[in-house]
């Protein structure tokens, strides 16, 4: 089966073989736009600047549990809005009080593929 998706690997990993750029494909392509989605901040995107999510200004907040809501419904958001290549099942969000910091788990099926994946990641201000 030939890949659905693909997307440049941006750590810039050269492919042993080719010396090129490795690419990701299909989950991992999907997963890559997924992380990027959710942390673009407002007219970052050139020329696109409803493309955006609100998950950066969250981090300054304390780590609450209407915080965790207020990010849950700003990464919903923002997939449901900008990535039409998947069907959102859930979004996790728990917080890390003593870190000031977020575990994002998000489930995610890729149109016309039976089965599902997860993306897990850690949220967290660095300034």
């Amino acid at each position: 089966m030939a890949d659905r998706y693909r997307d440049l690997d941006l750590n810039f990993i050269k492919h042993p073989v080719t010396l090129d750029i490795s690419i990701k494909t299909d989950g991992e392509a999907i997963k890559r736009s997924l992380r990027n989605l959710i942390l673009t901040n407002m007219y970052e995107k050139p020329f696109h600047p409803e493309i955006s999510s609100d998950v950066r200004d969250l981090l300054f907040e304390p780590a609450t549990p209407l915080t965790a809501i207020r990010l849950k419904k700003a990464i919903t958001e923002v997939i449901e809005n900008f990535e039409p290549r998947v069907d959102l099942l859930e979004v996790s969000i728990s917080d890390d009080i003593d870190n000031n910091a977020f575990n994002v788990t998000i489930i995610f099926r890729v149109q016309n593929v039976d089965r599902s994946d997860t993306i897990t990641f850690e949220l967290e201000r660095l300034r």
